[in-house]
């Protein structure tokens, strides 16, 4: 919805095509004057019948990891034989593709689709975007406030969030773009600054007045506690997994990409953490 929320001011609605599993879901975007075509990422055909006519694609990664392959393969491929000629696919930022990696699981997807698209001959854009500054508040804790502490276990790593509206607004420039400057590219999309998680209880503290505290703590600490208050297994394992691809600085890369893209200066973190804690 954000690549496409950027894109209508940018162009007229007769020029967007979106995606979406049900006419409910889409009835949004049918409202603004954009053409809506039904498919799923499980269904071959579906996809097949939607991409008709299609030039280019801006591919979402998909957020089931366990499914993640054989879904984006589909996408490819159906966009292959439809015809559309060129891919706009997100992907991730990283340092290394180590098997050993921590969130190797959550990588794997992301890689085949990568190797996929550039095997494929078809003209691509890949967006390594780097980890969502919305997810910030999330490693933060949602007693960050009442206990005064950041209980998280990425140690002294950092990470270069940026906002997902920044990503989403070059993500419709770069799919307007005529001139081919983004073709068969990768580019790392990433925030201003690299941030740990100690600089992170800084900037909260700052703007709550309260002695906000990091502690890194174990991973098998972190995931009791996390678990123990209330969040499932599953995301204090993600999360955990996250955190420990962080210490080994996995996402500090910082790049001008994405304010070159934009053409203005990139959101910082500390103007979203305003938005979040500025009137607790």
């Amino acid at each position: 919805m954000g690549v496409i929320t950027n894109l209508l001011t940018r162009t007229n609605a007769k020029n967007i095509h979106a995606l979406a599993r049900s006419e409910e879901k889409a009835a949004p975007l049918k409202a603004k004057g954009v053409d809506v075509r039904i498919g799923d990422y499980d269904d071959y055909d579906s996809l097949l019948n939607a991409f008709k006519g299609i030039d280019t694609l801006y591919m979402v990664s998909n957020t089931d990891v366990s499914k993640r392959i054989t879904q984006q393969d589909n996408v490819v491929k159906a966009a292959l034989k439809a015809g559309v000629t060129r891919i706009v696919y997100t992907s991730y930022l990283r340092k290394t593709e180590s098997v050993d990696s921590p969130i190797r699981a959550v990588a794997a997807g992301h890689l085949n689709t990568e190797a996929r698209l550039k095997e494929s001959g078809i003209t691509y854009t890949i967006l390594n975007h780097s980890t969502y500054t919305e997810l910030v508040p999330v490693f933060a804790g949602n007693d960050v406030l009442s206990k005064h502490l950041i209980y998280f276990p990425a140690g002294d790593g950092k990470t270069s969030f940026v906002l997902r509206n920044d990503l989403a607004e070059a993500g419709a420039i770069i799919l307007l773009d005529e001139t081919g400057k983004y073709d068969n590219q990768s580019l790392e999309l990433t925030g201003p600054k690299a941030l740990s998680m100690g600089d992170v209880a800084e900037m909260i503290g700052s703007i709550t007045h309260l002695p906000i505290k990091y502690v890194s703590t174990t991973v098998e600490e972190y995931k009791k506690v996390a678990t123990d208050g209330g969040l499932p297994a599953e995301y204090a394992n993600l999360f955990a997994n996250f955190a420990v691809t962080t210490q080994a600085d996995e996402f500090a890369t910082v790049t001008s990409t994405l304010e070159n893209v934009l053409g203005r200066k990139v959101t910082a973190v500390e103007t979203s953490l305003k938005e979040v804690y500025g009137n607790k």
